[in-house]
Order: C-alpha cells, then sequence, then structure tokens
C-alpha cells in the first residue's frame, strides 16, 4: 500500500467515524422527542427543538471532508461510490435530525390537549424506525448487504404500522369529534416517522450500490427479476 492509498483509507475511515457520530446524535434527538411525547414531559421537547445545530454542523464536516477526499485522491470504484454514498447519507441523517424536531414540535401541540388514547403502536413505530436506522448505517460501515436488505424489508412493517395507526384513530375521531385535533397530531407524528424509515431504506439502498455497485432505488425487489419484496412472516421485535 502506498502513502497515498494509507492515506486515502484513513481518511475514509475517519469519515464513516464521523457519519456514525452524526447517526448517534440523530437517533437519540428521536428518540428523545418521543419519550417526551409518551412520558408528556415538556422540557424534553423543548431541547428537542433547540438541540439540532451539532448535526447541522457534523453535515457540513462531513460534506467537506467528502468534497477534499475526491479533490485530493480521486477515488474510483468501490471507493468513490462510498464517498458519493457518504455525501448523500449526511443529507439523509440530517433529514432524521429535523423530523424529530417535527415530532417535538407536533407533541408540544398535542400535549395541549387531554390523551386521545394510551400510545402503544406509536413508540413502536418510533422503535421500528430508530432500528432501521441504526442497521442501515451499521450495514454501511460493515458492507453489510444483507443487514441493509434486511432494512428494506422492515420497512413494509414501518407502513403497516402506520396504517394501523391512522385507521384506529380515524376511528376515534369519527367518534368523539373533540379527538379530532389531537388525533390529527398522532396522524402527523406517525407520518414523520415513517419518513424516518424513508431515510433508513435511502442509507440501505446506498450499502447495496456502494457493495454491489446495484441501484435498487425505485424497484420493488431486493434482486434482479420480479421477485416481489415481502415483509416477514412476524413483525420485527
Amino acid at each position: 500500500m502506498t502513502r497515498d492509498s494509507r492515506r486515502a483509507a484513513e481518511e475514509l475511515q475517519a469519515l464513516n467515524v464521523r457519519l456514525v457520530t452524526m447517526a448517534e446524535l440523530a437517533e437519540e434527538r428521536l428518540r428523545l422527542a418521543i419519550r417526551g411525547l409518551v412520558e408528556r414531559d415538556h422540557a424534553l421537547l423543548v431541547d428537542v427543538i433547540v438541540g439540532d445545530a451539532s448535526i447541522n454542523a457534523l453535515q457540513m464536516e462531513i460534506d467537506d471532508r467528502c468534497f477534499k477526499h475526491m479533490a485530493l485522491f480521486q477515488p474510483v470504484a468501490v471507493e468513490l461510490r462510498a464517498v458519493m454514498s457518504a455525501l448523500k447519507i449526511s443529507a439523509d441523517l440530517e433529514r432524521v435530525g429535523d423530523l424529530a424536531v417535527n415530532v417535538a414540535e407536533v407533541a408540544q401541540q398535542y400535549l395541549s390537549n387531554p390523551p386521545v388514547k394510551p400510545l402503544i403502536d406509536l413508540p413502536r413505530m418510533g422503535d421500528l424506525a430508530l432500528r432501521m436506522l441504526r442497521q442501515a448505517i451499521d450495514a454501511f460501515v460493515r458492507g453489510d448487504v444483507v443487514a441493509a436488505q434486511e432494512v428494506l424489508r422492515d420497512d413494509d412493517w414501518l407502513d403497516a404500522l402506520k396504517d394501523q395507526i391512522f385507521r384506529e384513530l380515524l376511528t376515534f375521531m369519527m367518534g368523539a369529534p373533540e379527538t379530532i385535533e389531537p388525533g390529527l397530531d398522532l396522524i402527523l407524528i406517525s407520518r414523520h416517522l415513517e419518513r424516518v424509515g424513508d431515510h433508513a431504506t435511502n442509507i440501505a439502498e446506498d450499502v447495496i450500490f456502494v457493495v454491489e455497485a446495484r441501484d435498487v432505488r425505485h424497484r420493488a425487489t431486493l434482486h434482479s427479476g420480479n421477485e416481489r419484496r415481502r415483509p416477514p412472516r412476524t413483525p420485527p421485535v
């Protein structure tokens, strides 16, 4: 290994470390937003809303590292795909941070009204979205296509939970008009969590692109051919 190739590998590793740090921050902000909603903790929600600056700063740092890496080392093949994907992943993680703020803001509105119902499926949805995000980042760092494909499959369960929450809340709102406003807040929060899953899916798709040079965006298959993507027989736990 030449001096330049060794330095390029070290810089790429440092880039991955910063991505993991950014992902951990985004996860923590979202976890606190969900906790603030469930525990009806206004102070926690305020902390999430005002604490987005560190994620934004990391995105700028990662983007700068990516541009410098391309200028200094002129990467090709897998290395080039990894750097390009890191740029996209930092944007996805920044959006997750924004979605955590969105959840916290809507949660504040929801807490200004009496509870509609015990929150059961919404925290489950949050846990699943967080797990998808964590697994997608781990898959990127390890170059693990199998783990990335699991994230794509879990997205079906996240969508199913969102639909279930919508149907249940619609029933409440039809029976009690006073639940319409807070019910809509919970539906909006479920939509934000579903978007977190979409960003995790984007990252998982980038893993497949980096490792296999295969673009699986906008496809209903995990592999070539006509095999449709199906959820597992039992929901993830």
